[in-house]
């Protein structure tokens, strides 16, 4: 094999910890299951005969529980550790996803995908700072672009198996396989993932320890979190509006979707780790991030260009799986890097309820507006909404570059005044 094809191939993953590996495989177990959740506006619609705005509200109780668990997970993460939240959070949820199948009204629809969705978000945060501790900071990003790997991969063939089942054998062995999957990484996890337990400085005695900075004090950090909701809300229409649009406007079967999906996913586990490794290494992380979300609007535009449907859903796919390769490791490790050791969960709590606000707001906004103007209106403003995430990501650029001006003036003035004195 070829030096340059090494480089790309082989040592992006090189160096990685034992644990991230096994947690990756954890993940990959837990999101092939996962994949009813793209399938569900369409369960919504076709199966229980709900409204478009009806789906719509239903899918933003989902985002509701989201937000509550990256909330409850980044605490109890700070607080009972990233092991116990993990375990619980996969095995808990996975027992809720059974009761779905049995639930037709739309009232108790919400609520009971408003307590899986709560229970099973918990572990997002609590992985994401497991990262902190079976990973070197030099290899942050890659870690998490690893655990990225796996999820798409498990998304993609996820996708394919989801659809296939649903069309063949109908929606509801899709939330038994999604329960069983969550239980099967949770029993996976207590038999090979050894916790590793974080050594903290000792303190002298007498000495009160210094608080690190909280993650609600981070003004720059706030306006990243705010600035990333903003741009989910277009990326979540993926998961809401887009399939619906997908079937009824271009009257793809559900199998048929999967397989679309898996193309989105398979290109994302072949380019993500070669091209994260080559990057990392020339662009700072929020230039990364602006870039990914330039290629986001792009995408979205795209669909707007009537006819020539099959060449404008490629490049849309396309845009999304490059978009999603090039901003969302870096955007999660900045959300790391900004984060104290024991403000982890906390960081990573805020970063993960950026996503769950924007699946609250997301399917309501989506389908709402694909109900009353259409979805080429709908595509005209996701685009937009990246649009202004990527002018709201500039201003942060320039925020933090100046935060890191800082420190060397300040080292500068007293060099100044060294010199005086002598």
């Amino acid at each position: 094999m070829s030096t340059s094809l090494y480089d790309m191939l082989i040592k992006p993953y090189l160096g990685l910890s034992k644990e991230i590996w096994i947690l990756s495989l954890i993940t990959l177990i837990n999101r092939t299951g996962s994949m009813v959740i793209v399938f569900l506006t369409l369960y919504l619609t076709s199966e229980l005969n709900f409204s478009y705005t009806e789906a719509g509200i239903a899918m933003s109780f989902y985002g509701i529980g989201s937000v509550a668990g990256s909330y409850i997970g980044g605490w109890l993460t700070d607080r009972v550790g990233y092991y116990p939240t993990m375990f619980w959070s996969l095995l808990l949820g996975g027992t809720t996803f059974f009761g779905l199948m049995y639930v037709h009204s739309f009232y108790w629809f919400c609520g009971l995908i408003l307590l899986a969705s709560t229970i099973i978000d918990c572990f997002r945060p609590a992985s994401m700072a497991s990262i902190g501790t079976y990973s070197s900071p030099e290899n942050h990003n890659r870690s998490l672009s690893l655990i990225r790997l796996a999820i798409n991969l498990g998304f993609g063939c996820g996708a394919a198996a989801t659809g296939f089942i649903s069309f063949h054998y109908g929606y509801n062995s899709l939330f038994i396989i999604d329960g069983v999957t969550c239980i099967a990484a949770a029993l996976l996890m207590r038999m090979i993932l050894v916790e590793k337990k974080t050594v903290k400085p000792k303190q002298e005695k007498g000495v009160t320890p210094v608080k690190s900075k909280s993650a609600y004090q981070d003004k720059n950090f706030l306006l990243f979190i705010g600035t990333m909701c903003i741009g989910a809300v277009a990326f979540m229409q993926l998961f809401s509006a887009f399939p619906v649009f997908v079937k009824e406007e271009l009257l793809f079967t559900e199998d048929e979707f999967g397989l679309l999906m898996l193309i989105n996913a398979i290109s994302i586990v072949i380019l993500e780790m070669p091209l994260v490794y080559a990057l990392e290494k020339k662009f700072k992380r929020m230039a990364l991030i602006i870039g990914g979300y330039v290629i986001f609007a792009l995408g979205y535009f795209a669909l707007i260009i009537p006819g020539y449907w099959m060449a404008t859903l490629g490049f849309f796919i396309l845009a999304i799986s490059i978009g999603e390769i090039i901003a969302f490791p870096f955007s999660n490790a900045f959300a790391l890097s900004r984060s104290s050791e024991d403000r982890r969960g906390e960081f990573m709590g805020l970063y993960g309820m950026s996503f769950s606000v924007a699946f609250i707001i997301a399917p309501m906004l989506g389908m709402h507006v694909a109900e009353k103007y259409g979805f080429q209106t709908l595509w005209c403003l996701s685009g937009a909404l990246c649009s202004i995430a990527v002018v709201g990501f500039f201003i942060i650029k320039g925020l933090i570059d100046n935060e890191e001006k800082v420190p060397e003036e300040i080292e500068l003035e007293v060099l100044d005044t060294q010199v005086h004195v002598e």
